[in-house]
């Protein structure tokens, strides 16, 4: 199964591209796809996940075709 992952803002910045695709043999959690892509680099505090547009909890899981998203807390002005 394959996973699109996308990273935004200064994770973009701090991993050094802009997404990964992985493939798996099974479903997994967002927690272990962040694991899996960034080669266990520790998740930051306060990032936000979603799948497939949707925010999700770190332990949710992602199947195959999702979109899985990383992103710093949104800030207004």
């Amino acid at each position: 199964m394959k996973i699109k992952i996308i990273y935004f803002a200064s994770l973009r910045e701090q991993i050094g591209r802009a997404g990964d695709l992985i493939e798996v043999a099974a479903p997994l959690t967002a927690m272990q796809a962040w694991t899996l892509a960034t080669g266990n680099n520790e998740l930051p505090e306060n990032i936000l996940i979603a799948i497939n547009h949707e925010y999700v909890q770190a332990d949710s899981i992602v199947n195959d075709s999702d979109e899985l998203a990383f992103f710093p807390p949104v800030t207004g002005g």
